[in-house]
């Protein structure tokens, strides 16, 4: 009778776990969504949550909290998802630099690649190396010959030390074998005001600080596997000879890597279904971006291979962040 009780207790409690991860009992309609943004209100990861969070609650039924938790380059907003229940209810917005703070920091409080699992793309964007209109390189070819012909005489700006910006300006030194100044701004609207103004020689920049200054930079070339589709005359650098400088910045959800298998694919089958809505898409291409995409395992391979080769970057090009 013991053993009996025994068997039929162990039999419920995996009756309960199994109906617990079962994708129709996500989300909890007792339990709201919360969708932590590591970066202060306004900025583009901050509109693209609140995007999500929307047609979450849309489909759903039920609240869903966009809660922006700012500091440290986004490591405090990271840390608190890490440490919330893997339930599938505390969901963070990450952004690339997710995985090149591992390289930049030091005592980082968690390992993104081991703690976090990348559920969803939302959207990716791509870069472009732009200079002034003034300049006298009107290509890619130019602009590599006229930096060698004045070693230390040229520079790049880039969004912060450490940025993607920073990490592709680093990479085009290393394989063109250039010795381009770096030159750090707070942020992109600094960097395009001193980039028209001379101040600056070059920059990698994004097409949404860049779009309302096109009349006054000239793009050389583009990062990304792919011609962009507002500058399909703009050759990638591939397609120039430099490699590597195909990876494209990325918007994603992440859960605590525990969070259930059932509730993950759930969870990004509808992500994956709102982002290709065709409002959203149009809302994506004017902030110059593309609609994310491939399923979870895709993302991950994605995450996985940019935390290896911005380490690399960040080793070669010996770059650390200061306290």
């Amino acid at each position: 009778m013991r053993r009996l009780c025994l068997t039929a207790g162990l039999a419920g409690l995996l009756a309960g776990r199994a109906l617990a991860l079962a994708p129709e009992s996500y989300p909890n309609p007792g339990q709201p969504l919360k969708l932590v943004v590591p970066f202060p209100a306004g900025g583009t990861t901050d509109i693209l949550a609140r995007m999500i969070a929307q047609k979450l609650e849309e489909a759903w039924g039920q609240p869903i909290l966009v809660e922006n938790k700012p500091g440290a380059g986004g490591t405090v907003g990271n840390a608190f998802v890490v440490k919330s229940p893997p339930d599938g209810h505390t969901l963070l917005i990450g952004i690339s630099s997710l995985v090149q703070q591992p390289w930049l920091m030091d005592k980082l409080s968690y390992d993104p690649l081991k703690d976090l699992l990348p559920v969803a793309m939302i959207a990716r964007s791509t870069n472009r190396l732009v200079v002034p209109l003034a300049s006298p390189a009107k290509d890619l070819r130019q602009f590599i010959a006229m930096v060698k012909a004045g070693p230390d005489k040229y520079s790049f700006g880039s969004y912060g030390v450490g940025t993607l910006s920073h990490l592709q300006g680093a990479l085009l030194n290393m394989q063109a074998g250039i010795d381009l100044v770096h030159v750090p701004f707070q942020g992109g609207g600094p960097l395009v005001t001193n980039l028209i103004g001379g101040q600056v020689a070059s920059a990698f920049v994004d097409i949404g600080n860049a779009l309302p200054h096109l009349k006054s930079l000239r793009p050389l070339a583009v990062v990304g596997a792919e011609r962009a589709p507002g500058l399909p005359e703009v050759p990638t650098f591939a397609e120039s000879g430099y490699h590597s400088l195909d990876r494209y910045g990325w918007f994603g959800v992440f859960l605590p890597a525990a969070t259930p298998g059932p509730v993950v694919r759930k969870l990004a089958d509808e992500i994956d279904r709102i982002v290709h809505m065709p409002e959203l898409t149009a809302r994506f291409e004017g902030m110059g971006l593309q609609a994310g995409v491939g399923k979870p395992e895709e993302f991950q391979n994605t995450v996985r291979a940019d935390a290896a080769l911005y380490g690399r970057i960040i080793r070669d090009a010996n770059i650390r962040l200061t306290p």
